[in-house]
């Protein structure tokens, strides 16, 4: 009988310590809400690179500045398909970033498809067919492979788009992603072949390192990625892929279906970013963090207000 008396005691206590510091500011007890924490919290994947870090960070803060939802960061994950088995195990509810091509050679592991619509309808039917997940519409820019020169260099050749380079090929020397030289597909041997040319010498390198290696002079021309924050710092000229030789990697978020049809109201909000982040605005996002050194949580949030969190929209 004491030990009831005390655990009456003991919860009328935490009810007037809840209710007093709900009073000057709220809190929370497990057990005494009547929301299960799982229900009201919304698990956002992203690899490590910083696009996807920041657009998590937009999702995670149009959700909780337009919703009373919580949400969670599943954070630097190695790669895409890690993303997605997170994805597939229901480990996280949304997948930040999903790029066309990656999911369809990728993921679904099907052939490469140069027509942007055609491989939009094949990833987004698949990955509802297999997975039962919806992927939105893109958010308006691709992030896929592009050749870049410095502004000296553009000048001096004369380029604008990748065909032009043909009349100096045998001259530059070209730095690319190591990944990107065995491709099947879309790989050099196959570009070679659609542009007709090659380069004096191509050098296989870490990503990271091509950006400097063009502004230093190491490199005439470099195969980067059309949204990197570093285009911006080296102001470094992006040739037009002319003859479309690189498959779309259009940039949309997946949901989890099921989750979408327990939460109807984020089904809708999430819509909000369809078609609202062009390149430019990618790429200035990326300098942004990698450049000025701000936090991809703050570079979303002013990204976000500076548009007034998109209402009005879809």
């Amino acid at each position: 009988m004491l030990q009831n008396s005390w655990k009456h005691y003991r919860k009328i206590m935490l009810l007037s310590l809840c209710a007093l510091l709900v009073f000057v500011g709220g809190c929370s007890f497990p057990g005494l809400s009547g929301t299960g924490k799982s229900d009201k919290t919304v698990r956002i994947a992203s690899v490590t690179s910083t696009e996807s870090q920041i657009i998590a960070n937009i999702i995670s803060e149009l959700i909780t500045h337009e919703t009373d939802y919580n949400t969670s960061l599943v954070n630097n994950l190695g790669s895409s398909s890690v993303s997605q088995a997170a994805l597939q195990r229901d480990d996280a509810d949304i997948m930040a970033t999903s790029y066309t091509g990656t999911d369809l050679t990728g993921t679904l592991q099907l052939p490469p498809e140069k027509n942007p619509q055609k491989a939009t309808r094949i990833v987004n039917s698949e990955l509802k067919k297999r997975y039962g997940q919806v992927r939105y519409p893109t958010m308006g820019f691709a992030d896929t492979y592009a050749f870049m020169v410095t502004q000296e260099t553009a000048k001096k050749y004369h380029l604008n788009k990748v065909s032009d380079m043909q009349a100096h090929a045998k001259e530059m020397k070209a730095g690319v992603d190591s990944s990107w030289m065995n491709r099947k597909g879309d790989g050099y041997k196959e570009f070679a072949s659609a542009y007709g040319f090659n380069f004096q010498r191509v050098y296989p390198m870490q990503l990271g390192l091509v950006y400097s290696a063009v502004e230093q002079g190491k490199m005439k021309a470099v195969l980067g990625y059309s949204t990197d924050g570093r285009i911006k710092s080296y102001h470094l000229k992006v040739l037009e892929d002319d003859k479309h030789f690189f498959p779309p990697y259009d940039c949309s978020l997946v949901v989890n279906g099921k989750y979408l049809k327990q939460h109807p109201d984020l089904a809708k909000l999430l819509h909000r970013l369809d078609g609202k982040i062009d390149l430019q605005a990618m790429q200035t996002l990326n300098y942004q963090v990698d450049n000025n050194l701000l936090e991809p949580s703050v570079a979303a949030r002013q990204f976000l207000e500076k548009h007034n969190y998109f209402r009005g929209g879809n």
